[in-house]
C-alpha cells in the first residue's frame, strides 16, 4: 500500500480540488445549457420531471476533472490516450444533448475514441487467470471501453443514480489503487470521485441539472479505461 505522506496529500488535494471545481463551475455550465439549447423536456408520464432541465453537466465533471488531472497527474503515453479519448467523448456528448443524434454515429465515434485509448497502450491484458494474445486483446479492450460507456449512460435514468454510482466506483477503485501501489490510477480516481462530489449536490432528487451524455458517456469512459 503506498504510505508516501506527499503522493497522499497529492491523492487528497486532487479530490479536494475536482470537487470544489466542479461545484463552482456547475452553475455556470448550467447557464451555458440553457442558452444553447441542451434541455431535458418532459415529454411523457415517464420523466420526474414536470419541467425542462438543462442538461449536459457532465461538462463541469470533465472540467474539473482535467483540472485536477493536469495539476497533479504525471502524464504518461497512457493517460495522453485517456484524455484524448475523453475528449472526443465528452464534444460527441455535448452535441447529443444540445443535437440528440442518431445512436449508429454515436457509436462509431465511441468505437474511434476507445481506439485512440487502447493504441495509447490501455489495454486488457489478461481475462480470468488467462494472458490475451496480443492480436485478441486489441478488439477485446474496444469492445470492454464502448460497453462500460454505454451501461453507465443507461443508468443514467433516476435524478442523481449515475453520477451516486460512479462516485462510489471510483472511490472504491481509489482505496484499490492504494493498497496495490497504483499511483497514477489513485490520482485519477481520486480527480474523478471529486468531481462526482461537487457535481451531486445539483444532481440529487430534484435535479436542478442533469448530467446528460456528455457527463455519463465521460464517467463510463474513464472508469473502463481505468479498470
Amino acid at each position: 500500500m503506498i504510505m508516501d505522506p506527499n503522493f497522499i496529500v497529492k491523492v487528497l488535494l486532487s479530490l479536494i480540488v475536482a470537487a470544489a471545481l466542479a461545484f463552482a463551475v456547475t452553475p455556470l455550465v448550467k447557464r451555458l445549457a440553457q442558452r444553447v439549447g441542451a434541455m431535458g423536456v418532459p415529454k411523457d408520464e415517464r420523466r420526474m420531471h414536470k419541467i425542462p432541465i438543462p442538461r449536459m453537466g457532465g461538462l463541469a465533471i470533465f472540467f474539473a476533472f482535467l483540472i485536477a488531472v493536469l495539476c497533479f497527474a504525471g502524464i504518461d503515453r497512457e493517460l495522453r490516450g485517456i484524455l484524448l479519448g475523453a475528449t472526443i467523448i465528452v464534444v460527441l456528448g455535448i452535441l447529443d444533448d444540445i443535437l440528440t443524434l442518431n445512436a449508429l454515429p454515436k457509436f462509431a465515434v465511441q468505437i474511434v475514441a476507445a481506439v485512440i485509448a487502447v493504441l495509447h497502450g490501455c489495454r486488457i491484458e489478461h481475462f480470468m487467470g488467462f494472458r490475451l494474445a496480443t492480436w485478441l486483446s486489441y478488439p477485446v479492450s474496444v469492445i470492454w471501453i464502448v460497453a462500460i460507456t454505454n451501461a453507465v449512460n443507461l443508468i443514467d435514468g433516476l435524478d442523481g443514480l449515475a453520477c451516486g454510482v460512479s462516485t462510489i466506483s471510483s472511490m472504491t477503485l481509489l482505496v484499490i489503487s492504494l493498497v496495490v501501489s497504483d499511483a497514477p490510477a489513485a490520482i485519477l480516481m481520486a480527480a474523478l470521485a471529486g468531481s462526482c462530489i461537487g457535481f451531486l449536490p445539483y444532481n440529487l432528487n430534484p435535479a436542478k441539472i442533469f448530467m446528460g451524455d456528455t457527463g455519463a458517456t465521460f464517467l463510463g469512459f474513464i472508469l473502463a479505461t481505468i479498470v
